[in-house]
């Protein structure tokens, strides 16, 4: 190291049997410089001289570029990476944002949203270790997730709107630091990898519009941060499993259009449900009667859709308890009975739903007060009388 001395052979003069001082052998000599040369070698580097200090950091970012010239290779058409030449410095490319303090030059975000890329995506995108951001939505790209599980500080993984194809790789959850990981609208195939709950700092997981089957695994109860769960147009079988109810952060829950069943778990309704504001179950096969106290804790929804559940019974009273919901469609099922007049009291309220039931008797006369309805649906069902 700079400011010590490399350790070294001293060639000395040695003395013969009489005491007289003689010079070495000449092959012992050689030995001796051959030895000394290689400690030098392996102490400063080879090909070097002088030791580099060991306070000095030098921040190389010749991986990342190789990596991802690899990477714009694998594109077919990528006219929109033109800037990305060994002419421009690294960071001056179009998408590349650089470090700027810690690791100076170093690649921590890849922006290339709706660019028209196309092609597949190189697995070299896996040696980019300083990656926070990876966003490739909106694109053509196809084939497979590549590895990038050795990407330990990537926050961000958006691969959205794509046609990618196989399964969600289990290896994904070694990237423990992601925050939002957004995989809808592809081709995807396969279940749900149970080992997203190993992500204990996930917030978003959006896996829509897959062709994704299987059930939801229970070990999500594990991802406790998480905060939006959109897993819906996809093939999903099985119940709603109880452990989402359990997520104390969950503003969005998107199941719909899936061939879940079994009813609504009691967790997503019975205990307090304060950060619930969206729930989207509609086009499964839930089946079941609502309960009457179904409206009683999700007091700050905003948007609830149960259609096409092929639910029955009566309307839930308490369902007017929820006095901020906006968006209401309970359409295409099979209840009964009135129109609740407490949903007289859904005072911003937009859009109300109710078409295709069974319901019968007069509309109440309280949904008149509805300031904020813009849309309302009632027909086929037995209803009497006129809108009031």
């Amino acid at each position: 190291m700079e400011g010590s001395k490399p350790p070294f052979l001293a060639i000395q003069p040695s003395k013969d049997l009489g005491g007289n001082l003689t010079c070495a052998s000449q092959p012992a000599r050689l030995t001796s410089i051959l030895t000394l040369l290689s400690l030098l070698l392996l102490s400063c580097g080879v090909g070097s001289i002088r030791c580099s200090s060991s306070t000095t950091t030098i921040h190389d970012n010749s991986t990342d570029m190789m990596s991802l010239l690899d990477f714009k290779r694998a594109i077919t058409t990528s006219q929109a990476l033109r800037s990305w030449d060994l002419g421009i410095p690294l960071c001056g490319w179009n998408g590349v944002v650089c470090s700027g303090l810690e690791h100076p030059g170093r690649v921590i975000k890849l922006n290339l949203v709706n660019l028209s890329l196309s092609g597949m995506i190189s697995p070299s995108l896996g040696n980019l270790s300083f990656l926070r951001r990876l966003d490739l939505s909106i694109n053509g790209f196809t084939g497979e997730i590549p590895p990038l599980n050795r990407l330990q500080r990537l926050e961000d993984l958006l691969l959205g709107q794509n046609s990618l194809r196989g399964t969600i790789p289990d290896t994904l959850t070694n990237c423990s630091n992601l925050y939002e990981l957004f995989l809808s609208s592809n081709l995807l195939i396969g279940e749900v990898p149970s080992g997203i709950g190993r992500l204990s700092n996930l917030l978003l997981l959006f896996l829509g519009g897959n062709n994704l089957t299987g059930e939801i695994p229970p070990r999500l109860k594990n991802s406790s941060q998480l905060e939006y769960i959109l897993l819906a147009d996809n093939k999903l079988t099985g119940t709603i499993i109880d452990e989402l109810g359990k997520l104390p952060n969950l503003s969005e829950l998107n199941l719909a259009e899936n061939r879940l069943s079994c009813g609504i778990p009691e967790t997503l309704y019975k205990y307090n449900q304060s950060s619930l504001r969206y729930l989207f179950l509609d086009s499964n096969m839930l089946g079941k009667t609502l309960p009457s106290n179904f409206g009683d804790t999700i007091l700050n929804l905003k948007v609830l859709t149960l259609y096409e559940n092929n639910f029955e019974g009566h309307l839930p009273a308490s369902l007017g308890n929820i006095s901020g919901l906006k968006w209401l469609d309970l359409s295409f099922n099979n209840f009964v009975g009135q129109v609740q007049s407490s949903f007289g009291n859904l005072g911003l309220i937009q859009h109300l739903d109710l078409q295709q039931n069974n319901l019968m008797g007069f509309i109440p006369r309280e949904l008149s007060g509805l300031q904020h309805l813009t849309n309302l649906y009632l027909s086929d069902n037995n209803l009497e009388g006129g809108v009031p």
